[in-house]
């Protein structure tokens, strides 16, 4: 029998941390600028965070350098691998990273790189996996290398549209990679994807924060975005029933 999915909530602060792990969150996936789909955390946030969090199992750091696609020059690379250090140094359960040649495929050279740097923590590959055509032959790449866990929606815009891979990528690696749905996940999403058989299901769970103080010509919009108490807690309970039924 498969242990119960956990739930993983995709967090940018300190505050978030708490807000996700009071709620019931199992772990933080811990970026800055989710707008753009995630970057590597400054030092002094991952320090903050792995205080809220009390144990640094629970926080799985993304490790971006930039946002845009996931084909990575020789500096890029190096900053990414000294980042990785400085996280697995610190304790972290996870690191999260992803890489893809030119042509659309895992760079296993890199991955490999990436995957030295992280011995000691779990090695996870985020949602580059749904921008290659064959995402199923990937799944084999990434257990190869050392991939413990897949950040995936199944290919689709949103993981409640990737259903069929889903299942299909949860039957085929069976207990050689987790798979942990993610990508536009709503609360009435985690049943069927909880049915799936999924290790894990992952959210952002973000909304506007009340403050409209003005920014300034140089500062941006008002307002930023923070983790939502209410949707973790109704997350949580989805999970839960879930594991239930």
């Amino acid at each position: 029998m498969r242990p119960s999915p956990l739930l993983e909530i995709a967090v940018q602060d300190p505050t978030g941390a708490r807000v996700a792990i009071g709620a019931g969150a199992d772990r933080v996936e811990l970026c800055e600028a989710l707008e753009v789909g995630g970057l590597t955390p400054s030092a002094g946030i991952v320090e903050c965070v792995l205080e809220v969090a009390g144990d640094p199992r629970r926080v799985a750091p993304l490790v971006r350098p930039r946002p845009g696609g996931f084909v990575y020059d020789a500096d890029e690379v190096a900053v990414v691998t000294a980042d990785i250090r400085y996280l697995v140094a610190r304790g972290v359960g996870a690191v999260v990273v992803g890489c893809l040649t030119v042509d659309g495929r895992i760079d296993t050279e890199t991955l490999a790189r990436w995957a030295d740097a992280a011995a000691g923590a779990d090695l996870v590959f985020h949602r580059a996996i749904d921008a290659i055509d064959d995402p199923l032959g990937a799944l084999d790449v990434l257990a190869g290398a050392g991939v413990v866990r897949v950040l995936t929606s199944g290919g689709a815009a949103r993981a409640g549209e990737g259903i069929d891979t889903l299942r299909t990528m949860r039957a085929r690696v069976g207990d050689a990679v987790q798979i942990m749905a993610g990508g536009g996940v709503g609360v009435d999403d985690i049943p069927t994807l909880c049915a799936l058989g999924v290790d894990a299901v992952h959210l952002s769970a973000r909304r506007r924060s009340d403050d409209e103080t003005p920014s300034g010509p140089g500062g941006g919009a008002s307002g930023y975005d923070v983790t939502d108490a209410a949707v973790v807690r109704a997350a949580a309970a989805a999970v839960r029933t879930a594991a239930l039924s």
